[in-house]
């Protein structure tokens, strides 16, 4: 049976990882600004020293790290010290980062990520950069932008005074080529693989949601043309770094951050992994490095009966008494031979992991995050059954400015 420390073949074989204990993607605002010229019409953030440090230190051998969210141009980004990868000058930073993971004899993958309707123009160069399958409005109208800007530090900026811009088939072009220039350039830089953040509320999550795509056109309507989008960003980027045993993929079915409460949940999910493992399941031959899953956050789900009541509804159209859960879609994918990350459980020892996610769960392995952030050397306490040192978000790394 699997447990943490039994070894894990992931990009069609060619990484043999040592254990199944994974960093998650954490944005971590730890970003220089560069001061050099450009022409680009918004802030540009370096990777240095200190982020090279910081994944250094959690790296450890045959280990995976997957690095916060790189947005792949200025648009996807919209939040400060977030080190991206769309100009010339944030290369030798991660380039740095990598090639101090690798001495530890780690791996790391690059995730690019586009956060679509929840930038600001304050960050992005402009109005109408926050951009969106469609133009929805901010469901709060008094929430607040978390982050301080550089030239406001105490501005509480609404998301409701910045609506999103529906993507033309033109922007949406753009955008697919912004993340194939990114992954060719984090390879070239040394990444041992790309993972594409297809969750967390982000632009091709909202996609994938109906109360943010209200498109008429071939990205919307239905839950094929819902999830168009997606596939086809994935499908660029396996083709234009040689195969898809070089991509991972983040998702998250059971997700409500940035708006992101559509309806046919499972239907949707469950089409967007059949796809996935048609296209790269074992039978292709070139299998996908693997499908990141996040778990659901039941705190947020029944948060109030309201909120609950809606998500329940928003499941399944067709079976809305089905256990709320990644099986289904973990399934899908495990038939097809793509291995699986689950993230998100709130686990603190290795058993707990071992028998409930591993073996009882069937994932091949397990992706943490805060835990660490608290625990740079997390694998080899849950080795050796070491007590976990207990986060304190107070201390934090971040630019925002309120509670968190």
């Amino acid at each position: 049976m699997a447990t943490l420390f039994t070894p894990l073949a992931i990009a069609n074989g060619r990484i043999q990882l040592r254990h199944r204990v994974v960093m998650a993607p954490m944005t971590r605002n730890r970003g220089v600004l560069y001061e050099g010229e450009h022409d680009v019409p918004g802030d540009v953030w370096l990777a240095d020293d200190v982020v090279a440090q910081y994944y250094s230190q959690r790296a450890s051998p045959g280990g995976l790290l997957i690095t916060e969210g790189m947005p792949p141009s200025l648009e996807a980004a919209g939040m400060p010290n977030v080190p991206g990868l769309f100009h010339d000058a944030q290369h030798a930073g991660w380039k740095a980062v990598v090639d101090a993971v690798h001495a530890h004899g780690g791996y790391i993958y690059a995730q690019l990520w586009h956060a679509g309707r929840a930038t600001i123009p304050h960050f992005t160069g402009g109005p109408g950069t926050n951009v969106s399958a469609s133009s929805v409005p901010w469901e709060n109208p008094d929430e607040t932008y978390p982050f301080r800007t550089r030239d406001a530090a105490k501005e509480k900026i609404k998301y409701a005074d910045y609506p999103s811009t529906a993507m033309t088939d033109v922007h949406i072009a753009q955008t697919t080529a912004d993340f194939v220039r990114a992954a060719r350039t984090a390879l070239a830089l040394g990444f041992d693989g790309i993972e594409i953040n297809g969750g967390n509320g982000n632009l091709l999550d909202q996609f994938l949601h109906s109360n943010l795509n209200l498109r008429t056109d071939a990205y919307g309507r239905s839950v094929e043309a819902r999830c168009k989008f997606p596939l086809d960003v994935i499908a660029a980027v396996v083709e234009a770094v040689d195969g898809a045993g070089n991509v991972g993929v983040r998702l998250e079915p059971t997700g409500l951050y940035q708006g992101s409460r559509g309806g046919e949940r499972v239907e949707t999910w469950s089409y967007l992994c059949e796809q996935l493992a048609a296209k790269y399941g074992r039978r292709t031959g070139q299998v996908l490095s693997y499908v990141h899953f996040i778990e659901p956050r039941f705190d947020r789900i029944d948060a109030d009966a309201e909120t609950a009541a809606a998500f329940r509804k928003s499941w399944s159209s067709s079976s809305p008494d089905l256990p709320i859960s990644n099986e289904p879609f973990r399934a899908i994918l495990a038939a097809a031979g793509i291995p699986t990350i689950v993230c998100g459980g709130g686990w603190t020892t290795g058993a707990e992991v071992e028998s409930k996610e591993l073996q009882g769960g069937g994932w091949d392995a397990v992706a943490f995050a805060r835990q660490f952030v608290s625990n740079p050397d997390l694998p080899e306490r849950l080795r050796l059954g070491k007590p976990l040192a207990v986060p304190d978000r107070s201390r934090f790394y971040g630019s925002w400015d309120g509670v968190h």
